[in-house]
Order: structure tokens, then C-alpha cells, then sequence
């Protein structure tokens, strides 16, 4: 099992041609790959659906890959049941959006989800772990949600510093936001292990040199 991701964001892929770049980035040795989901109410825009994650998943899940959903919406337990029939693997949804992320937690499980909870550069980060108990994964914005190509807002590296400290050590840490070679290793080093990348790879014409310039960039 890989304990380290560089996740490619499809919300910045060039949507003319998602198919065959992320056939490309397989290739690559790309393995999970983040699916945005935003309902126009908790975040702006409208984004990827059910419908784009079932054609998307099934390769990606061939070579034992994953789809890590970001659910970028309000009422996020309503969409749990349509992510696992389309192929996710997994659900993050917001701090924010939710009154019990336990009890939400709890519905994601018995659709058999992997749990994550996202948390929006204004909430604590000692806030955010106090409710993440017994979730596979924390996600830092370190940028408001809801647009791609957004610049990285520095202070999430001591947010995720305050993080690891607090969560047991068996839970990921996801950062998404401006990701990208030059700060990927500090993110790694203050304990990010899910690196979320859109701009810094799908922002290139040569994909698989982007993907693997921030695997290098890791090293």
C-alpha cells in the first residue's frame, strides 16, 4: 500500500480530453486522482457529477487505482449512495457543511466509503481535528474552495504542522490548493502525505513530466 500521493485534480483537466489524460497519467504512475464535487450553494460553481465520475472510474479502479471525492456541498450524506455506484472510493466532505460529522461519517461507512473531513482556511485547525476522530483523513484548503488555479495560501503549513500533531498517526493528512514543485516537499515534511495537484499538472502540455516533476520534487 502507497502512503504517499500525488492525487492530479480532474477539476482542472482539459474536460475535451479527460479520458485519454487520465489514461496518460496511469501510465504515469498515477494512482488516485481527485474528483471534485460542488452544488452552487456551499461553493459557487457547479461541478463534476455522478454521471462524470461513472465514465471516469472504471480505469482508474482496473489498475487498482482510486477516485478520492471531495463533496464541496451541502447535505453531502445525500450524494453518498450515487459516489459508490459511480466508483468512488472515497468521501470527503466539508467541516463546515455538516451540524454531526460523526453521525455523517457514520452513512459514509455503511455505503462502503473510505471518510474524510475537509476544513476551510477560517476554521481551527483544532477545531477540525477534535471532529475528525476515527476518520481516514484530514483535508487543509490552502485555498478557498471552489475554483481551481487559486495561489497557495502559506499559512496552511502551519496548519497542517498543527494537524499532524494532533491527529494519530495512522490518519492522512490531504492538503489541496496551490500545490505545486516548489512547496510540495515542505508540505510533505510538516506532515501532508495526500498532495492534491490540478494547475501544476493539468496547467502543462506534458503531463507526464508535470506528475513526475512533483514526485521528484517529494524526493
Amino acid at each position: 500500500m502507497r502512503t504517499v500521493e500525488i492525487e492530479p485534480s480532474l477539476y482542472a483537466a482539459d474536460f475535451s480530453r479527460l479520458g485519454e489524460q487520465i489514461e496518460t497519467l496511469l501510465r504515469s504512475g498515477a494512482r488516485v486522482f481527485h474528483f471534485d464535487v460542488g452544488d452552487g450553494h456551499f461553493v459557487p460553481p457547479v461541478t463534476m457529477g455522478p454521471i462524470v465520475l461513472k465514465s471516469i472510474s472504471p480505469p482508474i479502479l482496473e489498475q487498482r487505482g482510486a477516485v478520492d471525492c471531495h463533496l464541496m456541498v451541502d447535505n453531502p450524506e445525500r450524494h453518498f449512495a450515487e459516489i459508490r455506484e459511480a466508483g468512488g472510493s472515497s468521501v470527503t466532505f466539508h467541516y463546515e457543511a455538516v451540524e454531526d460529522p460523526q453521525a455523517v461519517a457514520v452513512l459514509a461507512r455503511a455505503q462502503g466509503l473510505g471518510v474524510g473531513l475537509a476544513f476551510n482556511p477560517e476554521t481551527s485547525p483544532e477545531d477540525a481535528a477534535a471532529a475528525a476522530e476515527g476518520f481516514d483523513l484530514v483535508l487543509c484548503m490552502s485555498i478557498h474552495p471552489g475554483y481551481s488555479g487559486q495561489d497557495f495560501m502559506p499559512d496552511a503549513v502551519g496548519r497542517i504542522r498543527t494537524l499532524r500533531r494532533l491527529l494519530p498517526p495512522e490518519t492522512f493528512i490531504q492538503v489541496d490548493g496551490g500545490v505545486g514543485p516548489e512547496n510540495v516537499r515542505e508540505l510533505y515534511l510538516s506532515g501532508a502525505s495526500l498532495l492534491v495537484a490540478g494547475t501544476s499538472i493539468f496547467g502543462r502540455e506534458d503531463l507526464p513530466r508535470a506528475y513526475r516533476r512533483l514526485v521528484q520534487a517529494l524526493a
